[in-house]
């Protein structure tokens, strides 16, 4: 491969030239996408553009505009890097997009991919029938504050709690609080899921907590383990964290208060193992087996 990639800077003089290029070596190496794409040209567009200084996801305009030798090497020293080590994008170039939002990111945290984001842009509507009278609100496993920065800015009269059990993603997750300046806003706290949150209720929880099962933690891409894990693993059956939410959201929240959680592909699961609860699954891009809501109502 190091041949290949010697000769490719010696002769690759074009952005279609890189696109292509990157595409056959991402198919050829056999790269796993799941962090933000999920194919091949998507991925290579996206180091190509940002290695190049240009705005993300528009790669057309650029096809067939000459490139430097430094901008060529640039790019393909992303690319090398992708395949060599099996790295996320988003850690190599230290960002993730959700929407037209970007977070820093680094390895003490995963990257952000959470289907709620796309709920919060619209927010939550029809189950939120007015967003100004959201007037407290909590991201449970913030990570690297994505969904707190979110809430923030489509409830703007809301005070937002972000926590994690991690002290090194809450590092993340405060450079994330400043970057959008709403350090008056967003208050980071570390704790053990509702543990230090004693006497705190919410008009709305939204949490993307770990729900990754035993069995497909031990099967994971390589590139997933460059994620921190104690963000993935959540006991034998992906469920150990949502069952603590299920147990003790009720507490915190308003009368009103809705909870609203990401499983991952655990809904026949978490469906099994609460007969009784009246979930509402939601619809996202991904389908309506991802992110459920509940009242306070329901989970009394």
């Amino acid at each position: 491969m190091d041949n290949l990639f010697n000769e490719a800077r010696a002769t690759l003089r074009t952005v279609r030239d890189l696109l292509r290029f990157s595409i056959s070596r991402f198919n050829e190496g056999a790269v796993f996408f799941g962090h933000g794409s999920d194919n091949a040209h998507d991925e290579a567009a996206y180091l190509i553009l940002y290695a190049l200084h240009l705005p993300p996801g528009l790669i057309d305009p650029y096809l067939d505009a000459r490139l430097t030798p430094s901008e060529v090497s640039a790019a393909l020293d992303l690319v090398e890097r992708r395949i060599k080590d099996r790295v996320p994008a988003s850690y190599l170039t230290h960002e993730a997009w959700l929407g037209d939002y970007k977070f820093y990111v680094d390895e003490r945290v995963i990257v952000p991919r959470s289907f709620i984001a796309e709920l919060l842009f619209e927010q939550l509507s029809p189950w939120v029938e007015d967003p100004a009278g959201v007037t407290s609100a909590l991201d449970l496993c913030t990570g690297s504050g994505c969904l707190a920065i979110l809430m923030a800015l489509t409830f703007p009269y809301a005070a937002v709690d972000g926590v994690d059990i991690s002290p090194q993603a809450l590092e993340v997750a405060q450079r994330n609080v400043g970057d959008y300046g709403l350090h008056t806003q967003v208050s980071l706290i570390q704790s053990d899921m509702f543990e230090k949150l004693e006497g705190k209720r919410y008009d709305l929880i939204v949490s993307n907590p770990p729900y990754v099962n035993a069995e497909s933690m031990q099967t994971l891409p390589v590139e997933y383990l460059h994620e921190p894990r104690i963000a993935l693993a959540s006991g034998n059956d992906g469920l150990d964290h949502v069952r603590i939410i299920l147990e003790q959201a009720k507490e915190h929240l308003t009368d009103h208060g809705l909870l609203v959680v990401e499983v991952g592909h655990n809904r026949l699961e978490l469906e099994m193992a609460y007969p009784d609860m009246e979930f509402t699954w939601l619809d996202t891009h991904g389908g309506d087996e991802h992110v459920f809501l509940l009242t306070r109502d329901q989970l009394a």
